[in-house]
């Protein structure tokens, strides 16, 4: 006999597969406790008391699949979270950059945009900014229009300041934004060599000759089949001699293209695209 836990993961299938024929968006191959526990949290947000009776609404209406994705997507950042890495990116990618006239940048999984804006700041500040383009992609349509908006709340910038300073940054970082009423405003020449656009690494294509990407704290929210999948889109993003940069919890170790790579921090998982293909 069928118990209820045995149910629950039927329906849990039947609404992904939903999502999927329906809109295009391929969540069956992520964590599988991830999803069970946004599934849930989202069911306690409607008036249905169970998964299946989402069915019917979300193959009707695109405004409910709207809110199941953006519910679904990781948004949680902050400007110069993580120090260590930008000092790494400074130290370790930054000199390479250099020696390229135009440097085109990846930024995958750019929730709200703190992130970009960060690596803006600090490719301004080290001269790189003007020939740089910045691709800033996300599947979240609500994340990705706060990071095109660059509004952040003012309160939060207190603690940005003080990422900012910890991240070697060169000027006051109130220089970046201007304050109206309980706003923070990002400045406008931050945006000039900004792309944003919708991309889902687990359906869409390679983005081409790519010097560096960037996609960090996003993998560890698929099983291991879409990493390495994800791995081998980010391998023929990037022109020979380009970095990638995970998550501190994230790794190309055990993947298929593991070899395809060398360690260029290994504390901070920042790769570099071998010369040679292996």
């Amino acid at each position: 006999m069928v118990n209820k836990a045995e149910i629950e993961t039927i329906e849990i299938d039947l609404f992904l597969d939903a999502i999927f024929k329906r809109y295009g968006y391929d969540f069956r191959l992520y964590a599988k406790a991830l999803i069970r526990r946004r599934i849930r949290n989202f069911l306690k947000k409607t008036d249905f008391k169970q998964i299946s009776e989402m069915i019917p609404k979300l193959l009707n209406d695109e405004s409910f699949f709207d809110s199941i994705a953006y519910d679904f997507s990781i948004t949680v950042t902050e400007m110069f979270r993580d120090q260590d890495f930008f000092l790494a990116l400074k130290e370790k990618v930054f000199p390479y950059l250099r020696t390229y006239p135009f440097i085109k940048i990846w930024h995958a999984g750019c929730a709200t945009g703190e992130e970009v804006y960060s690596l803006a700041i600090l490719l301004q500040e080290e001269g790189l900014y003007d020939r740089a383009t910045i691709y800033a992609t996300d599947i979240n349509n609500a994340a990705l229009q706060k990071a095109k908006d660059g509004i952040y709340p003012l309160k939060d910038m207190k603690q940005f300041t003080a990422n900012y300073q910890k991240a070697g940054g060169k000027n006051a970082f109130s220089d970046y934004y201007y304050a109206q009423y309980q706003s923070a405003i990002m400045e406008k020449s931050l945006k000039n060599n900004i792309t944003f656009a919708n991309h889902n690494l687990v359906t869409d294509g390679v983005f081409g000759e790519m010097n560096l990407i960037l996609c960090r704290n996003v993998l560890i929210y698929f099983d291991k089949t879409l990493q390495n999948r994800v791995h081998k889109l980010f391998c023929d993003s990037l022109i020979h001699g380009g970095f990638l940069a995970l998550g501190s919890k994230e790794t190309l170790r055990f993947s298929d293209y593991e070899k395809k790579f060398k360690e260029a921090d290994s504390r901070k998982k920042i790769y570099q695209k071998k010369v040679r293909d292996v």
